[in-house]
Formats: C-alpha cells, structure tokens, sequence
C-alpha cells in the first residue's frame, strides 16, 4: 500500500506541474511568433502596399500593409493566423487586391517588427486600431473584415462592435476553449484558459453578410468548430466546404474566387 500511495502521489505532482507548465506557457503556444523581423512591402515583393505604424489604445505600435483600393472597389481588413506574418502572405495578398480590391493586413503586437505582446484583449485593440485607420480613408459598408484561422476571433469581435460591410472566417473556431479542450482532454482548459476568444458569444451580434470557408480535412482547427459557429449566426450567411482541404492550403481549392464572388455579391 506505500508503494501505491508513494505512485499515487507522484502521479498528482506530476499533473500538478504539467497543469503549471500549461498555464505558464499557454500564451506561447497559443500565438507562436516566427523568428522574422520587420519587413517592408517593397523587400518582400511586394511594392503595391504601403507600411503604417498605427499605436493602439495602451500606446503599443502595430504594422499594417495597406495596398490603396480603386475606385467603387471594396477593402479587405485581413487578420492573420497565430504563426502568420505579413512577408510571408505576399502571393494571397496579391491575388486578394488583383481586381482592384484593396487591403489592410495587421501585424499583431509582437510579431514582424510590431511592438508589445500577444494576448487576446491585445489583439482586439490591434484590430480597433487598424479599423480606425481603414475607416479613416473608407465607408464602413466597403470595409469586408476576414480572419483567418487565430484572426477569426479578432474579425468576428470587429463585427461585432463596429460597422463593417460584410465579414469572412476561414478556418474558423466557436472559441479558443473548445480547441484547446479537444487537445487536452485530460486538462480543466476552461478554468485555465486566459485568451478564450468566444466567437460563439460574439458571433450573434453581428448581423451583416458572412462567409465561411473551411477544409474538410482541416487537422488544426476542425470543421466541426466552423459548423457550431456557423449555426449560430444570423443570416444571410453561406458556408462553403472545401472537400479535402486542410488548414493552410484553400488558395489552392478556391477560397480566393470564393471569397470575391461573396464580395462583389
């Protein structure tokens, strides 16, 4: 029986500490920031945007890229992925802006040259700052916000509060929680979690046009996610499902043409 109560005991440390290490760390897992600095748009190829160093509510200095939109043309507000940065989405952004649609793409604090550090109540000051900036030099009905994988929670938030146009999720979550739980099934994730990003509370405040986009195949943030908060979304809305893509490729299965032709509907 000392044997047992000794296992038993170390069992419980070893969780206990697990669980430490989780809370810790979970903000590093959660937004993994590249190694990649500050990058201009003309070094990465890409010289039709222009840089912006925007400060936020609490003083921090974020980037956006803003390739200027024609005239009548609406404009994307992108927000990234956790591990994305600016240089490395130059052939999407380019294929987003061919039809004269413009772009305001984020660099979220703390990552490519941008100031402070990730969490979520940072993320949506860096979202309202990039707003402010784009409804600076555009209506709000033009502004069609679309989040990426992470950046659905920001784009959803947006929405939420402020007027856009329309709004696309691709890769999208009803929150952070539910992703984090389905991982680490043997974890209390909802009393730990310090960035939930609750798109599913947010979600139903938002009564303009959406898309959303989700691979089938997705291994990083399931379709089931996308589809619970797609069902709870006002109309009109539309999901479109793209039979074996996965998380990062739907360039390749027509997410780009999918989302013009919702933009230009």
């Amino acid at each position: 029986m000392t044997i047992f109560k000794w296992i038993a005991i170390l069992l419980v440390t070893v969780y206990c500490t697990g669980l430490v290490v989780l809370y810790v760390r979970q903000r590093e897992m959660l937004f993994p920031i590249p190694p990649v600095g500050r990058t201009a748009p003309d070094a990465a190829g890409f010289p039709e945007a222009e840089e912006h160093v925007l400060t936020t509510s609490d003083g921090e200095k974020v980037i956006v890229w803003h390739v200027p939109a024609k005239p009548g043309r609406p404009v994307i507000l992108f927000f990234p992925g956790n591990g994305d940065f600016l240089a490395g989405r130059v052939s999407r952004f380019k294929a987003m802006t061919a039809d004269g649609t413009g772009l305001v793409a984020l660099s979220y604090r703390g990552y490519a040259g941008s100031s402070g550090a990730p969490s979520e109540e940072g993320l949506l000051r860096d979202a309202a700052a990039a707003y402010a900036f784009t409804t600076a030099r555009y209506g709000a009905e033009r502004i069609v916000a679309w989040g990426f994988s992470l950046g659905t929670g920001a784009a959803v938030a947006l929405a939420s509060e402020h007027r856009v146009g329309k709004l696309i999720l691709e890769a999208p979550y009803a929150s952070t929680v539910d992703i984090a739980a389905a991982s680490f099934w043997f974890v209390p994730v909802r009393l730990l979690m310090r960035d939930p990003f609750h798109s599913d509370e947010r979600i139903t405040r938002v009564t303009v046009p959406l898309l959303v986009m989700h691979g089938t195949d997705d291994l990083v943030i399931s379709i089931v996610f996308g589809e619970r908060l797609f069902a709870l979304a006002h109309e009109p809305k539309q999901f479109v499902r793209f039979a074996g893509g996965g998380h990062d490729n739907l360039d390749a299965f027509g997410a780009i043409e999918a989302a013009r032709r919702f933009i230009g509907s």
